[in-house]
């Protein structure tokens, strides 16, 4: 799955990154490297800016670039009812 795939929310595991050195360069300088975990914290009407959570560092990522992480998502946490 891709980062563009995630909705605002969830969390996923970076598996890889599909992208030139430059730009591969650029997202590890955001500590966005294979096994960090990320999690989406908003995204701009039709997913043209995407911003997400890596660690301590909010990073607003263009669709285009959220598409070439791949990511593997988490499963979203269930809350138990008492009823």
């Amino acid at each position: 799955m891709r980062l563009s795939e995630l909705h605002k929310e969830q969390r996923a595991t970076i598996v890889r990154i599909d992208a030139d050195s430059e730009l591969r360069k650029r997202f590890y300088s955001f500590g966005m490297v294979p096994g960090e975990r990320i999690a989406v914290r908003g995204c701009a009407p039709a997913k043209s800016t995407i911003e997400v959570e890596v660690g301590d560092t909010l990073i607003a990522l263009r669709k285009e670039e959220a598409e070439k992480i791949v990511v593997e998502g988490e499963e979203p946490n269930l809350v138990k009812s008492d009823g």
